[in-house]
Formats: structure tokens, C-alpha cells, sequence
């Protein structure tokens, strides 16, 4: 894939938006936030 043909989300607790990365190939569906520090956050 090319990096214009990745698939993007917005982040539930950012707003900002993320692009796709190998290391989500296997639970991009479940990906909501685009860094370590927006997931603890949300869970506080």
C-alpha cells in the first residue's frame, strides 16, 4: 500500500486524526486512539 491509500480514524478522545500501522494489521477494527497517552486518559 501507499501512504496516501491508508486507511484513517479519528481519535475518540483527540479528535485528531491516525493513520493505519502494520503493528494494528490484525485489530484495526479496534483501534479507537491514535497514542498510548489518549487510551489512559479515556480510562480515567
Amino acid at each position: 500500500m501507499k501512504k496516501n491509500n491508508l486507511p484513517k480514524k479519528n481519535c475518540l478522545v483527540c479528535s485528531k486524526p491516525f493513520t493505519w500501522r502494520k503493528k494494528w494489521k490484525l485489530n484495526w477494527e479496534r483501534v479507537k486512539y491514535c497514542s498510548k497517552k489518549c487510551s489512559r486518559s479515556n480510562s480515567i
